[in-house]
């Protein structure tokens, strides 16, 4: 890590949002390229790009970087892509089951169905250990490998292991009635 790198994530550290938004100024049209080679969508590419500043700049305290400050983020905003493309890939599932149902269309019944998952969802979420849930968020919602989410939080790689299988164990067993079969 270049010294430039370590003053500059120290001023960010601080709240110096002049370096932050000059660090954006630069990086940003790079990492917005990344992302688009990646999606093939210029506007999920930037709001993705967007979303790892934010996201650095909420967590700027918190934040821990052991390469380089580029390399940082252009990991976040790789992961966050890989993420996103999981996720749509969830969506389709369900947009395909939707549309070969009877019905044809969103009814009632599915939009009860819906905040009754999302409620089930967070409930689990609320419901694990601390630990398992910082894991758990860590993996699924920041799209970190295990190893990253060890090396981050000072533990061997067989908790992190444990723990998002304890947390995918309650996931499964508290929305096993919204699951929809192949």
């Amino acid at each position: 890590m270049t010294t430039e790198d370590k003053n500059r994530m120290r001023a960010i550290k601080n709240g110096e949002i002049k370096v932050f938004e000059e660090l954006f100024r630069i990086l940003y049209p790079a990492l917005c390229g990344y992302a688009l080679k990646i999606l093939k969508d210029p506007d999920q590419a930037e709001e993705i790009v967007q979303e790892v500043f934010y996201v650095y700049w909420k967590r700027r305290e918190a934040v821990i970087i052991n390469s380089s400050l580029k390399s940082y983020l252009y990991r976040a905003v790789h992961n966050k892509c890989l993420h996103y493309i999981e996720h749509q890939k969830v969506v389709n599932k369900y947009v395909k089951h939707y549309e070969h149902t009877e019905v044809g269309y969103y009814s009632p019944d599915d939009a009860i169905q819906t905040g009754e998952l999302y409620t089930a969802y967070k409930r689990t979420l609320s419901e694990l250990p601390e630990r398992c849930r910082v894991i758990f968020q860590m993996s699924r919602n920041y799209g970190l490998k295990y190893q990253e989410i060890a090396d981050k939080l000072s533990i061997s790689i067989k908790t992190v292991e444990a723990n998002m299988g304890k947390a995918l164990k309650a996931f499964r067993h508290s929305l096993a009635e919204y699951q929809i079969q192949d």
